[in-house]
């Protein structure tokens, strides 16, 4: 019997891509293909693309260029480019890059085995479509391979939401949201496989709206839904929008168990005036309201925030606005990243902040950020968490797992195993982690 092909990918870019790189190992694994980590050995290598971060696209194109050598070495090698760098560049990378055999976007990797047959046959593959058949319909049973604590399931993709620095509705299309009862079956599966933590991934995924039994589902009753899976413990969500926070959601967080106490709401800048030109429809009020109401359903709650500095035309003033947003709210995590233009959005075609003032709002803000961080993890000390423990740690006996409010914490007890959910006393706060012990 002859050997398994074998299939490297390499993920870049956010928890969707990680989830759609575990679909196409699938959809390949079907077709005669096994993953490896080593790309020297691969027969088939897909770089999965993320077109969020600045000069991305240029990111894989200098990746491509460093294939080059095991192309040369096996002329047999297939390389394929997926993600949202593949749906904006299209034939784009295959000109630049003719060592590329296959291009395809993130709507249409349902496709890959077919696509994989024709490159097989002499051909260039190249699918940016929006194909009217369901990706996860076609993607729909997974094998019953065991699986560890965790797991991200996509139950929203897309973007109607058009923020004027943003390409997800370019790369990701409109609004499209899986019915409940496939979101449910999946679920079950992966219970079923070992899994006790499942995060719900959209690019908006609060917008949830899946056709299901009485109507349009809100991402608050399948959340309730999935509360009812026996051996599921956790659930979690990313990414919202503020304007999709809705009551039945809030209600949520403070009556459902399982609903783990972080929330991760973008809110982008703390001025009204460049929120507008962000077509953020919100305000810097509106939002620190919002919060309000949400840490009174759920006190405890770990909030997260996303912000950019150097948006088109902020001036000193609407940055200093985003400094007092961040601490009215008081982050427990935040993501921060200086604008940069993404072509073809309203944005990129804007007077531009000099590229130093950026980088000077920019450190300004993350050392503000990195003092909140540092508060909130210093305050967990002495308290109870739950803690589901995912790999050994470093040390031996060591454990290192996920806290309700998603802190990375570590324990050394030799009694612990992958996958145990037990309550963990926190007993001192590091840099980047926090220890704890088990409670008896």
């Amino acid at each position: 019997m002859a050997d398994p092909r074998k299939l490297y990918i390499r993920t870049y870019g956010c928890q969707m891509n990680v989830y759609d790189s575990e679909r196409m190992v699938e959809a390949m694994g079907a077709a005669g293909y096994v993953e490896t980590g080593d790309a020297a050995e691969a027969d088939m290598i897909l770089l999965n693309t993320c077109h969020i971060r600045e000069k991305a696209a240029e990111k894989v194109y200098s990746e491509l260029g460093r294939l080059r050598a095991l192309k040369a070495d096996n002329p047999d090698l297939m390389i394929g480019v997926a993600g949202c760098v593949a749906q904006a560049e299209g034939e784009e990378i295959m000109r630049r890059q003719p060592l590329v055999d296959l291009v395809v976007g993130p709507q249409s990797y349902h496709r890959l085995p077919q696509m994989e047959a024709r490159v097989r046959g002499g051909e260039k593959a190249l699918d940016t479509d929006f194909p009217a058949d369901d990706k996860f319909d076609t993607l729909r049973k997974r094998p019953k391979a065991k699986r560890g604590p965790t797991a991200f399931l996509t139950v929203q993709e897309g973007c109607d939401k058009f923020c004027a620095f943003c390409v997800v509705p370019y790369t990701r299309g409109a609004e499209v949201s899986r019915p409940p009862a496939r979101v449910l079956e999946e679920a079950r599966d992966l219970v079923e496989r070992g899994v006790r933590e499942i995060t719900l991934l959209g690019q908006n995924v609060n917008a949830y709206h899946g056709a299901g039994e009485g109507g349009d589902w809100s991402l608050a009753r399948l959340i309730w839904a999935l509360n009812d899976i026996e051996g599921l413990e956790r659930i979690r969500f990313t990414t919202s929008h503020p304007n999709d926070m809705t009551d039945d959601l809030i209600a949520a967080h403070g009556e459902c168990a399982k609903l783990m106490p972080y929330l991760h709401l973008p809110v982008q800048s703390g001025s009204d005036r460049i929120l507008k030109r962000m077509n953020r429809k919100h305000t810097a009020e509106g939002y620190i309201r919002l919060i309000e109401r949400i840490r009174a359903a759920r006190p405890d709650i770990l909030i997260s925030g996303d912000f950019i500095t150097g948006f088109p035309e902020e001036t000193e003033d609407d940055f200093r606005a985003t400094l007092d947003l961040i601490e009215a709210v008081g982050y427990g995590q935040a993501f921060s990243f200086k604008y940069s233009t993404r072509p073809g959005t309203p944005a990129a075609e804007r007077p531009q902040v000099d590229e130093e003032v950026k980088a000077e709002r920019l450190h300004r803000l993350q050392d503000l950020i990195t003092r909140q961080q540092r508060a909130v993890q210093d305050a967990m000390v002495g308290r109870t968490v739950g803690v589901l423990f995912e790999k050994p740690g470093r040390m031996a006996g060591q454990m290192v797992g996920k806290s309700d409010h998603l802190h990375a914490v570590h324990v050394t007890d030799p009694g612990l195993g992958v996958g145990d959910l037990v309550q963990v006393e926190i007993v001192e706060s590091g840099a980047n982690s926090l220890a704890g012990r088990v409670v008896a």
